[in-house]
């Protein structure tokens, strides 16, 4: 069955771009349009659409508190498309935090309109799947371990890798809050629009006990830090003899993905083996999988998360049925896991 959208934005031109787009596709239909949150709020009551396109940037209310008033009221899936996710700005953050499922950037000067119609979407797929209790519980779950609690010596040598799509913002910095700021190195691949993955490593750094930020080539990968893939580029770990690296390359689109959760756990697999932790969370496809059974397979600890506090279910599934899952775990227990494995690993070295 087409899922029905409604477009909201006060440019009559993007209105236009996006309903043609939208409508090239046989899985969805345009039931309406509206110019800002006042004529938006009829319109849903009316056409009861599906899923939304959301402008930021609009006459008499901004899309922020329109999007905090949509899901409290009436929690619909949401897709912003705004030209601040291209300027990574703070508000397109903040979009995701209040519950939006994916950022596209609009179409201009340097986003064509095949390229905003690829990422839409991918972004409306996913807000398809979207389930809004989960979503939302996501946002709020809290983790059973505290940052800080559990002091991790002796695991200098030890990578933990994390990549997660659609859900995967609120389920990463669930996850991060709970790792202690002396930490072994992670790795962290989120899909999400270039630009905009700066702006979600500034945000985790502010909220999380380890320094977080965006990587670039040739960065070390060491404890304490955490370094998440820049937007459109894969992120790579290598060995540099006895340094442990990260490398940014453009490369061929992976499961329709630039950066791609295989591509980076494929690596880590590779080059770190036994002493990593690899974790998939929520997010639609495929990505992930393999790369977690060649980390499986190569000695790491693989963790999955559950169905229930997934927003999308469809990476974590795909690898826990290639039996790349060690564990399969509640999001809120999945720190404290990673936190358990290390010591235990770390134990072992001492005896």
């Amino acid at each position: 069955m087409k899922k029905s959208v409604l477009v909201i934005d006060d440019s009559a031109l993007v209105r236009k771009v996006l309903a043609e787009e939208i409508s090239k596709f046989s899985d969805f239909r345009v039931v309406g349009s509206a110019t800002d949150p006042y004529d938006a709020r009829e319109k849903i009551f009316e056409l009861k659409p599906d899923i939304l396109t959301l402008d930021l940037e609009m006459p008499r209310m901004d899309g922020l508190s329109f999007l905090s008033k949509l899901m409290k009221a009436h929690p619909i899936p949401v897709v912003v498309v705004s030209s601040q996710a291209a300027e990574g700005s703070r508000a397109a953050m903040t979009a995701m935090e209040l519950g939006a499922v994916g950022i596209v950037p609009k179409p201009g000067s340097r986003f064509s309109v095949p390229d905003v119609s690829r990422n839409l979407i991918h972004a409306l797929r996913a807000a398809a799947l979207v389930t809004m209790e989960q979503m939302q519980s996501c946002s709020s779950v809290a983790c059973d371990s505290s940052p800080g609690t559990t002091l991790l010596t002796g695991t200098a040598c030890r990578i933990v890798a994390i990549g997660a799509s659609t859900g995967g913002t609120q389920a990463i910095e669930t996850v991060m809050r709970s790792m202690p700021q002396n930490s072994p190195g992670i790795v962290i691949v989120q899909h999400m629009p270039e630009t905009f993955t700066g702006a979600f490593a500034e945000r985790l750094n502010r909220n999380c006990a380890m320094e977080i930020r965006e990587a670039r080539d040739w960065d070390d990968v060491r404890q304490g830090t955490a370094l998440v893939a820049p937007g459109d580029n894969h992120l790579v770990l290598v060995k540099n003899g006895d340094r442990l690296q990260v490398r940014l390359k453009k490369g061929p689109r992976v499961h329709f993905q630039r950066p791609s959760v295989d591509v980076l756990f494929y690596s880590v697999a590779s080059n770190v083996g036994r002493n990593s932790v690899g974790v998939i969370l929520t997010g639609m496809g495929s990505d992930g999988a393999k790369g977690l059974l060649a980390m499986h397979s190569e000695g790491a600890h693989a963790i999955a998360q559950d169905e229930k506090s997934c927003a999308i279910f469809g990476m974590p599934r795909e690898a826990i049925a290639l039996g790349a899952a060690d564990e399969v775990l509640p999001l809120k227990q999945i720190a404290g896991s990673i936190i358990s494995r290390l010591s235990t690993a770390r134990n072992r070295r001492s005896e």
